[in-house]
């Protein structure tokens, strides 16, 4: 379905989008602004996405669509990335969080009602009736000259909760599964691993876990184009979310399936440190920027779920509910949902040494630095999935679930000034993901995580106003 957000919503879609509307009182004031961005966000008249003047954007797919391989679109659209295809085409490869608790949102549609099914070897774990795994990821082809959907496929199959992820210098995507379920909880794999995904591929890929790059709960994966070391978030589980942030080194860059040596940072003047700032343990401000240090990790398989632990007991630093990734320019951003004094998130900054996974770095060391940490809901609240857009600014998409407060995609600054682009004023308030940009900076590609829906945004991208 391909939708003007100027227009009326046709009658299958309307039933969808006006259910259940959840609108603020006074929409001005889900918000504020540091500087002054595109202008106020106006009111969608379909109830999607709140926009500045002059943007709009059309839906390039929507959970519960026939695929044209068969399969339905599944729910829960989470993580994506965006790559060139031929002439004005783009393809966005889409991750969807399901899990085995959730069967419905999967490809095969509600009471797995579509009957076609992936060849054994195209399918990597099933649940404990037998059935695929409902997680995995979605391959669309969009025209931005058209604003069409060209093809939409399934391109991993039988994976679980794959979250978030990162695109590759190379041409794939790299999706993570953020769940380390198993054979314990009566499936017939180990969950916890990162498979990567070629974006101009065709239909199903072999679904080949990256075992190298370590077992937890994945969240997202960024790649060094200099280097080809992959960093790595984690999203802890509840209640502390106490994970690490990782890089995998290859053994040939390039070549992820090949192996490599998984570490996790540590602050070089204080082994063990918490950079979680709560409880009035403040390890860090904003602006503050710590020299690192790398400990290396072993059993990195993990088959008890420790491996965090265990980084942690050999000097590594926690870091709170850590989640997107984006590679700048030579250098990694990325977010922790719910650190800070006042739990609304951090933002921060890795840049590598010259010598980066090499002897040298000890010399030189790579720092890491606490960019942003906000104290107000309304400036930033919850930041999860993250892109640098063509500007140089950071695009955040929060996370938070609210009867009150509404979910937002924030613009950054370099100087860590922070603005509103768009509003979730969908049903349910879910959280905004897989936020990222066409090759040529015109369209921006954003994901309203439940149930599902994908749009692209266009409008005067450079009419900024500071």
């Amino acid at each position: 379905m391909i939708l003007n957000r100027r227009t009326v919503l046709g009658a299958a879609a309307a039933s969808l989008a006006f259910a259940g509307l959840a609108r603020t009182q006074d929409a001005a004031e889900t918000y504020s602004n540091d500087i002054e961005g595109y202008g106020p966000l106006k009111a969608d008249p379909n109830g999607i996405l709140d926009l500045p003047e002059g943007f709009s954007y059309k839906v390039v797919s929507f959970a519960g669509q026939t695929m044209d391989d068969g399969y339905v679109v599944p729910g829960r659209a989470d993580g994506m990335g965006c790559f060139p295809g031929r002439g004005s085409r783009v393809i966005l490869m889409r991750n969807h969080e399901n899990t085995y608790k959730t069967p419905n949102l999967g490809p095969l549609g509600i009471g797995r009602s579509v009957t076609k099914r992936p060849k054994p070897e195209k399918i990597f774990g099933l649940d404990a009736a037998g059935h695929p795994m409902p997680g995995g990821v979605s391959r669309l082809v969009w025209d931005t000259e058209q604003g069409k959907l060209i093809k939409s496929e399934m391109a991993l199959f039988g994976t679980t909760t794959n979250c978030s992820g990162g695109p590759t210098p190379w041409g794939s995507w790299l999706t993570c599964e953020e769940a380390t379920v198993g054979p314990q909880d009566g499936l017939s794999q180990r969950h916890g691993w990162v498979f990567e995904v070629p974006a101009g591929g065709r239909g199903l890929v072999d679904p080949v876990p990256l075992k190298g790059m370590g077992r937890f709960m994945h969240e997202a994966a960024a790649v060094d184009p200099a280097t080809g070391i992959v960093y790595l978030t984690e999203d802890a589980p509840s209640p502390d979310r106490a994970g690490l942030f990782y890089r995998y080194i290859p053994v040939t860059p390039g070549e992820l399936a090949r192996g490599g040596k998984l570490q996790a940072l540590a602050f070089r003047d204080a082994p063990g440190a918490d950079a979680r700032n709560w409880d009035g343990k403040i390890t860090w401000k904003q602006g503050d920027v710590r020299q690192v240090r790398w400990v290396d990790l072993t059993d990195v398989e993990s088959p008890n779920d420790d491996l965090r632990l265990r980084g942690h007991a050999d000097g590594a630093v926690i870091v709170g509910r850590g989640e997107g990734i984006f590679w700048g320019k030579g250098e990694a951003w990325f977010t922790c949902t719910s650190s800070g004094p006042t739990k609304h998130g951090q933002i921060l900054r890795y840049r590598p040494s010259p010598s980066e996974g090499q002897p040298g770095e000890v010399d030189a060391p790579g720092t890491i630095e606490l960019f942003l940490e906000p104290t107000n809901d309304k400036v930033m609240d919850y930041p999860d999935n993250l892109t640098v857009a063509p500007n140089g600014h950071l695009m955040i998409c929060e996370d938070r679930y609210s009867d009150n407060l509404r979910n937002h995609l924030r613009g950054i600054t370099p100087e860590g000034k922070v603005y509103a682009v768009a509003r979730n004023v969908y049903r349910d308030n879910a959280e905004l993901a897989g936020v990222c940009f066409s090759p040529d900076g015109a369209t921006m590609f954003v994901n309203i995580y439940h149930p599902g829906i994908t749009l692209a945004v266009t409008g005067p991208w450079n009419s900024l106003k500071g």
